[in-house]
């Protein structure tokens, strides 16, 4: 496998982040307007995360910010860590604007360690759509255990792998098309849009992307010498992930139209670092 991963989906999100910035599904304006105003993500993720207050925090893959901004917002000292510069100055427009001091650094995941240090963290908290874009769950792990001080927390909630290997565009039933389990060469996709609603025109359309097991997953937490506090399945995701098959709920999460018990569609894992 080569490394030209990061190249591809670097320039994929770079062009993309101007556009989430600008879409009504970010809410900026609300951050902006609102002081006590929360993502949706966090707000949904408060009653397994419970008090981040006057806790070190670091945010892993935080694209724009407003994950990070809701966390800062909630009392953590907060940092923000991307690899897209693009990204990030969105991330820090946002903050200065809402007047929130947030450390927003540039660096591949994989590299954490070194742009930020080892063992300075109380909390790791990964979000939705993180883990796809990083073809090895177990240097993912093994990073966020050299981040996180001892007795310090990780917090991810992902979507769940089953989904991630579900084909969507099977509109008549729940199709797999993709691999459940990691693999060492990535999934290879051309989507021309993104997923909120935008009238920009991409170039930059190639991705590589990786799913991984939740076996797979536990397993290096576990390795990497975290203690896991709770694994939770959870019904709903935060986007429209099979379209045509699902409702929105009044706190903006997609479930399934029918039959939503019959699968999961996100998880939160906690551990902490022994």
């Amino acid at each position: 496998m080569t490394e030209d991963y990061r190249t591809l989906n670097k320039a994929n999100w770079d062009e993309r982040a101007p556009a989430h910035a600008a879409s009504p599904d970010y809410e900026l304006s609300r951050f902006r307007t609102d002081p006590e105003f929360l993502s949706a993500v966090v707000r949904f993720d408060r009653p397994l995360l419970g008090s981040v207050r006057g806790l070190r925090g670091v945010h892993l893959q935080c694209h724009i910010g407003t994950d990070t901004l809701s966390l800062a917002r909630s009392g953590a000292q907060m940092t923000g860590l991307d690899f897209s510069p693009a990204s990030l100055a969105q991330a820090r427009r946002l903050a200065e604007q809402t007047g929130t001091p947030i450390d927003f650094v540039e660096s591949d995941v994989y590299a954490a360690r070194a742009a930020l240090g080892t063992e300075r963290f109380d909390l790791v908290y990964t979000g939705i759509g993180a883990l796809c874009w990083l073809p090895s769950v177990r240097r993912w792990a093994e990073t966020v255990a050299g981040l996180l001080r001892p007795g310090g927390r990780l917090f991810l909630r992902e979507g769940h792998p089953t989904l991630w290997a579900i084909d969507e565009t099977h509109t008549d039933a729940l199709a797999l098309g993709y691999p459940y389990f990691e693999l060492p060469e990535p999934m290879v996709f051309a989507e021309e849009g993104t997923y909120v609603d935008t009238d920009v025109e991409f170039t930059a359309t190639t991705t590589h992307e990786w799913n991984h097991g939740l076996g797979e997953i536990v397993t290096a937490v576990l390795d990497a010498g975290l203690t896991l506090t709770g694994l939770t399945e959870h019904t709903s995701v935060p986007w429209n992930a099979l379209p045509g098959r699902m409702r929105r709920d009044a706190d903006g999460e997609w479930h399934l139209s029918e039959h939503p018990e019959r699968l999961p569609l996100s998880y939160t894992l906690q551990a902490v670092k022994r």
